[in-house]
């Protein structure tokens, strides 16, 4: 018998693998052999002690070959467990026990601005309460005859559907509400993505999406953008990789403000032709974001699932969002969902469709978007003559390139001006320092306020 290098390698590796005592121990708790079984005798192991946090588990192909089930049922026994903070992969380590359960803290929350420490808080990314429609005027008109009838009723308002409809970029399959776009990323990640997943988002990007996919066990592949969106060269890489998502915000992206032209929707549609890789757009921002919506879903409805939220345009405390698009992920999602909430309440559905159908909220709409644009234009105008250029942009937000990150933060927290850091946002972390400042909901003095932020661009 001829062994070959490889062969060999391969029976060494099995050899370990198959006296690897954890194999043992797992063997020996497992009375189940269901995945759910499975992950619920090695959960039983970790809590009490028997495996400890950092141990490496043994592979998928050993440990379904120990306990005498296929790869697939313990591929899902580890999903389950990862799905649940208990365990992580990495190509290079393999699969290891958390040294704890996935923290609730997220990377966008370590750095808040603690409240009346400061007099100026351009962390949070929140519009202007000032330029939201007025929500009395609503209350005073609605009919309250709104009971619940059944459990099992529409989860949204026909009325509601049918305006929703009739703005969606494309002819949605199925239409739903949630509560704001990040429960929507959230219930059309777990709908979507599995572990060892690979996701595309952009870099840099919304730091609770980059939280909710490590915690759903994906491999996260960050795209560049430049100013008419996600850069094609950096997509083809991507797609390279064989994703089964890809996740974009077309205008106002958060952090950058950055909106995808027309021509860049077109080649990124293009560059998905043929696939089956889902496209979920975050359209957080909606009608304040101030600039048409050039979206990718729109010439790619296959396989597309879009998000509008409400929250910045009509009113944060609403806390809605519409969910369109492929049947099959709507009503996955819709479904899942009768096992908690079931519904967002259809009193804020009926306030919500009233708004909607006025057109003087309408009018507020457009005023709170011009305002936005022409304080965003007069800092970065301002900025420009301090030697910090933004580019141009949309919405409520502000990508600040500075030297030192920490010093710029501080600096600018010394002056009683609240900032949210960059390299949260970031998927490589790598490459210049950025701040976030959120400067519409900003009404004071724009140029003093640019002085400031360019000498913390500065300084360090």
């Amino acid at each position: 018998m001829c062994w070959t290098r490889a062969s060999l390698l391969y029976t060494k590796q099995f050899m370990r693998e198959k006296h690897d005592p954890v194999i043992d121990t797992i063997r020996d708790r497992v009375t189940e052999p269901s995945a759910h079984g499975i992950a619920r005798a090695i959960s039983a192991l970790i809590t009490s002690g028997v495996i400890e946090a950092g141990d490496q588990l043994p592979t998928v192909r050993a440990t379904a070959h120990a306990l005498g089930v296929s790869s697939s049922t313990i591929s899902g026994a580890w999903r389950t467990l990862a799905h649940h903070g208990v365990i992580e992969t990495d190509r290079r380590r393999g699969t290891t026990v958390r040294s704890k359960r996935a923290s609730t803290k997220g990377r966008y929350w370590q750095v808040p601005v603690p409240i009346g420490t400061i007099d100026i808080d351009l962390s949070t990314g929140t519009p202007d309460h000032k330029l939201l429609p007025d929500v009395g005027g609503v209350l005073r008109r609605i009919h309250t005859d709104l009971a619940v009838g059944s459990y099992l009723d529409a989860p949204v308002l026909p009325d509601l559907s049918d305006v929703l409809r009739a703005t969606w970029p494309f002819e949605p399959e199925c239409v739903t509400v949630v509560d704001g776009a990040l429960d929507a990323l959230d219930r059309t990640i777990d709908a979507l993505v599995r572990l060892g997943d690979r996701v595309v988002v952009e870099d840099p990007t919304f730091p609770p999406l980059l939280d909710m996919l490590e915690l759903a066990g994906a491999e996260i592949i960050g795209v560049p953008v430049d100013e008419q969106g996600m850069c094609i060269d950096g997509l083809l890489a991507a797609l390279d990789q064989r994703p089964t998502v890809v996740v974009t915000q077309p205008r106002a992206q958060n952090p950058t403000a950055i909106s995808m032209s027309a021509s860049r929707a077109k080649a990124v549609a293009e560059a998905l032709t043929g696939s089956e890789i889902w496209l979920v757009e975050d359209d957080h921002s909606g009608d304040v974001a101030g600039t048409e919506l050039h979206s990718v879903s729109a010439l790619r409805p296959h396989r597309s699932v879009f998000i509008r939220s409400y929250s910045k345009s009509h009113g944060p405390d609403l806390r809605i969002a519409a969910l369109g698009g492929d049947a099959e992920v709507v009503r996955t999602i819709e479904q899942r969902r009768t096992l908690g909430p079931a519904w967002t309440s259809r009193l804020i559905q009926q306030i919500l469709l009233e708004m909607l159908r006025d057109p003087a909220v309408d009018a507020q709409i457009r005023v709170a978007a011009d305002t936005y644009r022409e304080r965003r234009t007069a800092f970065a105008h301002d900025l420009r003559a301090a030697g910090i250029e933004i580019g141009t942009g949309h919405g409520l937000n502000a990508w600040i390139p500075v030297n030192n990150e920490q010093f710029a933060s501080v600096y600018l927290a010394a002056h009683s001006i609240g900032t949210a850091p960059g390299s949260p946002f970031m998927v490589s972390r790598s490459g210049i320092a950025h701040l976030r400042l959120s400067i519409g909901a900003y009404s004071g003095d724009m140029s003093d306020l640019a002085d400031k932020v360019a000498a913390a661009a500065v300084a360090g």
